[in-house]
């Protein structure tokens, strides 16, 4: 498969571009930085230069001719303010949903959040309440696009913890942490599976193998 992925350079992106040039696909990430490109290079993607902040759904277009899915991993990050959660983790998936689109990439995976799908708790610090709003919008707009076949994914607590490949990936899995490792290796899975199309999945550590997990939700 020739796989592209938006937040090229971010810790979820990195490691699933490692599992994909290792299985034998063909990878592109794409970033802003271009200093990030020798880190990705590493990771055995290629790495296009690409601010979707500021691109048009045409110039992202271009560089999803010919893929056979895409994947948002893109994010503010920590310490970006609340306009940043607007522009970036909402705006560049928009952005990026309506790109595939346009070139025709029907396959879309999102790496969203736990807790995207309601309104925050008063209670919630104001920058990550703006975060999950910004989420739950773009999967809003996302799923609203019959011309992709989409799945997202909304994780749990994420963690730097060595991956288990053991997870528990349902509708809706009760909060828990989950790493990195694991997301990616999910990730993985599920570009892999067309009957997690329509899905809304979440996911935090569990019983059961990856694989298994991805083939026991997925539609026939």
């Amino acid at each position: 498969m020739r796989i592209v992925i938006a937040g090229g350079h971010g810790q979820i992106a990195l490691r699933l571009e490692r599992l994909l040039a290792a299985r034998g696909d063909d990878v592109s990430g794409i970033i802003r930085k271009p200093e990030q490109a020798e880190d990705l290079r590493a990771a055995g993607a290629e790495p296009v230069v690409c601010d979707l902040e500021s691109a048009s759904a045409d110039q992202v277009a271009a560089h999803l001719e010919g893929a056979d899915a895409a994947v948002f991993a893109a994010g503010a990050g920590p310490g970006s303010g609340t306009e940043r959660k607007t522009t970036v983790d909402q705006g560049a998936a928009q952005l990026f949903a309506d790109a595939a689109e346009r070139a025709g990439v029907r396959r879309f995976l999102v790496v969203s959040s736990m807790g995207a799908d309601r309104e925050p708790s008063p209670e919630t610090d104001p920058v990550f309440a703006a975060y999950l709003r910004a989420k739950g919008a773009a999967d809003s707009y996302v799923r609203q696009k019959s011309g992709l076949d989409w799945t997202i994914l909304r994780p749990g607590a994420l963690t730097d913890d060595p991956g288990q490949g053991m997870v528990r990936l349902a509708e809706h899995t009760g909060r828990d942490a989950i790493s990195r490792d694991d997301v990616a290796q999910v990730l993985a899975a599920l570009l892999l599976e067309p009957g997690t199309a329509g899905l809304v999945l979440e996911l935090i550590g569990g019983a059961m193998r990856v694989e298994e997990a991805v083939r026991a939700v997925a539609r026939r």
